[in-house]
């Protein structure tokens, strides 16, 4: 099926060599070494924003939290910078959240689209249109924003750009679509990537999909896996764990391509099932490209103090 969101998922390669480019001219605009940052996003947005967050700490660049923009942001933790991640601009929440931490907190946004109400807001914005989308679901912005990210933090993108380009060459084996049940797992800041694998299955094809950190998995999920399941582990499997999923009678997959790369190839398999089920994938039940919400709580000077109080 030819769809947008295949074309888009095709295009990764290109667009994070765009986004390896775009952090060299925007290198003042990201978040420095040491500064205590807040990113926040909805959605995709949000695990994208959990695994950059985990991954810059764990290079050790500075203290770094991740919140969903659609929840309150304890942003009087006195934050040196809040990084929002928003496609369209429009989302409600992080809109809001911007607004309220006008003239208080220094904001920067990554966003598809410059021109627009979070755009306006920011004190600095990444442009990224060049991996902006014409499917409802994300894949092509959101891994771009944390591949800009990780360019950021000093991360040499050329190896995943080389897996991501065998990951969209390779043929998916049969076998995994055959599967009735699907988990993700992943260990450090490629955690949220597996939450984001999950949500790519459940909104492109509904199918039943879990994700978890991996050494968590063993603590009860386990039981969940059988003959009909896929289990992916993103990034390197923990000792053990194959042998564990295997007696269960589950499939197991992993190996040592970049984890935003085997993303992709779980974007690809998110598609494969939709068309195996009959599903556009461009277009997911109950599922829209920005969430707007009519008479949502918009932050006036007084509730921006309350808010941003230590």
């Amino acid at each position: 099926m030819s769809t947008h969101v295949t074309a888009e998922i095709a295009s990764q390669p290109d667009c994070w060599r765009r986004a390896a480019e775009t952090a060299d001219r925007h290198a003042a605009r990201l978040p420095r070494r040491g500064e205590r940052v807040a990113v926040v996003g909805c959605g995709t947005s949000y695990f994208i924003a959990r695994a950059y967050a985990a991954l810059r700490e764990s290079l050790g660049a500075g203290e770094t939290d991740a919140f969903p923009a659609s929840d309150r942001t304890p942003l009087g933790r006195g934050y040196d910078r809040i990084v929002a991640l928003t496609r369209s601009g429009t989302t409600t929440e992080v809109v809001n959240l911007l607004a309220g931490a006008a003239g208080r907190i220094p904001t920067l946004v990554l966003t598809g689209v410059p021109d627009s109400p979070a755009g306006r807001l920011a004190d600095e914005t990444v442009d990224l249109s060049f991996a902006d989308e014409r499917s409802v679901v994300q894949t092509r912005f959101a891994t771009t924003a944390l591949q800009l990210l990780r360019a950021g933090l000093g991360v040499d993108l050329a190896p995943a750009i080389t897996d991501a380009e065998l990951v969209l060459y390779e043929r998916l084996p049969a076998v995994w679509e055959r599967r009735g049940q699907f988990t993700f797992l992943g260990t450090g800041w490629t955690v949220g990537l597996a939450d984001e694998a999950a949500l790519k299955l459940r909104e492109v094809a509904r199918a039943w999909t879990e994700s978890y950190a991996a050494m968590e998995y063993r603590h009860g999920p386990i039981s969940i896996s059988d003959r009909t399941s896929l289990v992916c582990c993103l990034g390197p499997a923990p000792s053990g764990l194959r042998d564990e999923v295997e007696s269960t009678g589950a499939l197991f997959a992993a190996d040592a391509i970049d984890p935003v790369a085997a993303l992709v190839r779980a974007q690809r398999l998110a598609v494969a099932l939709a068309d195996r089920r009959g599903l556009n994938p461009d277009r997911p039940r109950h599922v829209s490209r920005s969430v707007i919400l009519a008479g949502a709580f918009r932050p006036t000077v007084a509730d921006a103090t309350r808010i941003l109080r230590p």
